[in-house]
């Protein structure tokens, strides 16, 4: 459904800001330091979620942006229709890691870039479930500390341990099976292990061998991004049109409606 009062889609000159900065939004995925010794001058920000990116293109003027971690608890999470609107403008919008694997995965026919193993594994299964790559972190005060694993590493992690011999395939089963009936506030690779019955001992040695996937994407996006800004793989610009709902959405969440006129 498209605004009242609109006629056709919003689709404005592309104006890439080929001297702005690269907005990054980061959480616990990846650490703060290690994130800005990867990608040196880039503008990092909180995990995303609705509004944001429409803030951030207005006081930055990016030529890219960057999606990794999401707001989806106490925020609304990032809407499709608004990285779309972010990529009518002529900002070029990658995604990687956990929120922004997935957005990537959902919008890649429209333009949006995905990069790592997590992006390619949600465009292999579009049905796999979002709470894959979904944790519970300390406050941003804490610079956002995982204080939980994600299932996506876990899975990871189990394949690893079993195919350097240090769980068999029913071990891995088993933990997968336990993992996977947890809630993800509560998933970690310790309390997995604890239930399983692994003495604290071989627990400790294999909580050593432990995978972030997740943070291997995060890098490789941020390494990336750089030299793919500005060449022929980038899409061109897609058509953006507003519908109601977003609208409404963006307005009660206290986004100023005239921001879209970019």
């Amino acid at each position: 459904m498209r605004v009242a009062g609109s006629s056709d889609g919003l689709k404005p000159p592309a104006r890439k800001q080929q001297n702005g900065p690269i907005v990054v939004f980061l959480g616990p995925t990846l650490s703060l330091a290690e994130a800005e010794r990867t990608l040196p001058g880039a503008v990092f920000l909180q995990p995303v979620s609705q509004g944001d990116i429409i803030l951030a293109a207005h006081a930055f003027r990016p030529r890219a942006m960057i999606l990794v971690d999401g707001q989806f608890e106490d925020r609304p999470p990032v809407r499709h229709k608004e990285i779309m609107w972010a990529m009518a403008q002529g900002i070029v919008v990658f995604g990687a890691g956990s929120m922004g694997a997935i957005r990537a995965a959902e919008l890649h026919p429209f333009g949006m870039l995905g990069v790592g193993l997590i992006y390619r594994w949600y465009r292999r299964w579009p049905l796999a479930p979002d709470d894959a790559v979904a944790i519970q972190s300390a406050p941003a005060e804490l610079g956002f500390l995982p204080l939980t694993d994600a299932m996506v590493d876990l899975q990871i992690t189990f394949s690893r341990l079993m195919r350097d011999g240090l769980i068999s395939s029913g071990e891995r089963l088993r933990l997968t099976r336990i993992a996977q009936s947890m809630n993800f506030r509560d998933r970690s690779l310790k309390a997995i292990l604890q239930e399983a019955g692994f003495p604290d001992e071989i627990s400790k040695k294999l909580r050593g061998r432990k995978i972030s996937q997740k943070k291997l994407d995060a890098l490789e996006v941020l390494q990336k991004a750089p030299s793919l800004i500005n060449t022929d793989w980038c899409p061109k610009n897609p058509i953006w049109i507003p519908t109601n709902t977003f609208m409404r959405d963006l307005e009660s969440g206290g986004i100023d409606l005239s921001l879209l006129k970019y």
